[in-house]
């Protein structure tokens, strides 16, 4: 308790296999590109675009919810040299959002077909406006939530009883599976515009043995025929093996487009395959650290599109990771750390009904020492849990 506030912090102690220890580990990142990742980067570029507007115009965050978009592939017909575009990609921006506040209309229809527009245009330069059709079905949000969102002397209560989980540090394997794609559609893509955003990495580890494999949508436009595409293909192979020494010193194979044979190639006029068969939806991909962990703890809760404000279904998910975080790389002697925080529907979100720290110590750590300066980094983000809000609506932090 710290200013007359419960917190409820449990931290204890675990005993079991570090994750670099365990014989089999499995990571994957759906890139920006890839269906799933396009449904959450549009959503969360609509709720920050509605949280900009209603801050402008009132002062404050109004209620909404964007985390319901969905992407419905289109039909291409690629080849060397550039292909066609038969069916252009349908993409539903459906949620909640407040239309009207104080006697005041708000466009938020026209705000959210804006926002998704341009976040559109800054990441997917060959995805041209016919090539897609945005149907903004905005539904209202309830006014009687007006109070949540307008109190500026209480802290939110939370819009649901629901948990977030985070944990820290990241593996070797993780850190190389993330990196690789930031890589391959960062600094690799600048020297070779046939790669496109959709890029799927699905990294395992053998004992010490890493195995990278690598979906990426070649642009057809950029690629003059299968030689030029087997060429390019590796390329990406040998650099990621490159980059690969500078996250791990395991062995490390690099395998890319798999799928490929005689006459089948993974070639696309768009760089993602949402241009032909492949659907996507929010909170179907990564989780908020950006990766998909099976053999780590995970909340099933999207956090792209949910509003910043009372949404614990987003907060709390944020929240843990960046706590984690801070244990890790703050507190002497831990190894491991599994942070989770689970809210009661109604309850200020400063006030989780528990946030429960499980560490897994370095071997002759202080455990006293360690749980106490845990407890103290979680006294310290619970009361400025609004933090995350700014962080949010500024877009300093990922939400997948």
């Amino acid at each position: 308790m710290k200013n007359g506030r419960v917190r409820n912090i449990r931290v204890e102690t675990i005993s079991q296999i570090p994750i670099e220890q365990q014989r089999i580990e499995i990571v994957e990142r759906k890139g920006i590109g890839h269906p799933d990742s396009m449904a959450d980067g549009i959503a969360e570029a609509m709720s920050r675009a509605l949280c900009k507007e209603y801050k402008r115009r009132f002062g404050f965050v109004l209620h909404h919810n964007t985390d319901e978009t969905q992407i419905v592939a289109g039909k291409s017909k690629p080849k060397f040299g550039g292909g066609e575009v038969i069916s252009p990609i349908y993409i539903l921006l459906v949620g909640r959002a407040t239309k009207e506040f104080d006697g005041e209309s708000i466009p938020t229809d026209t705000v959210v077909l804006r926002a998704a527009r341009e976040y559109i245009h800054e990441n997917f330069p060959n995805l041209k406006d016919e090539y897609v059709v945005l149907d903004c079905r905005i539904g209202e949000g309830s006014t009687e939530l007006k109070d949540v969102f307008t109190r500026k002397d209480k802290v939110p209560c939370a819009n649901d009883t629901s948990f977030g989980v985070g944990y820290a540090p990241f593996s070797e394997t993780e850190r190389l599976v993330y990196h690789t794609e930031r890589y391959i559609v960062g600094e690799l893509r600048k020297s070779e515009p046939a790669i496109g955003e959709d890029v799927k990495v699905m990294g395992v580890r053998k004992d010490n043995e890493i195995e990278l494999t690598i979906a990426c949508a070649m642009v057809d436009a950029y690629v003059d025929d299968p030689h030029h595409y087997a060429q390019i293909k590796e390329e990406i192979r040998e650099r990621v093996f490159e980059i690969a020494q500078e996250y791990t010193q395991r062995s490390v194979k690099v395998f890319v487009n798999t799928a490929d044979s005689d006459g089948c190639y993974y070639l696309t006029v768009t760089g993602t395959s949402a241009e032909m068969g492949d659907d996507g939806s929010v909170g179907r991909g990564n989780r908020c650290n950006g990766l998909i962990t099976p053999y780590r703890p995970m909340s099933m809760e999207a956090t792209s599109g949910k509003n910043p404000i009372n949404h614990v279904g987003k907060i709390y998910n944020i929240l843990s990771n960046q706590i984690a975080s801070d244990i890790a790389s703050e507190v002497d002697g831990v190894e491991e750390v599994y942070i989770r925080l689970l809210s009661q529907i109604g309850k200020p979100i400063d006030e989780p009904l528990v946030a429960d720290a499980q560490i897994l110590p370095e071997k002759g750590a202080d455990i006293d020492k360690v749980q106490r300066e845990a407890r103290d980094i979680i006294e310290r983000w619970l009361p400025n849990i609004t933090e995350i809000v700014d962080m949010l609506i500024a877009g300093k932090l990922r939400t997948f």
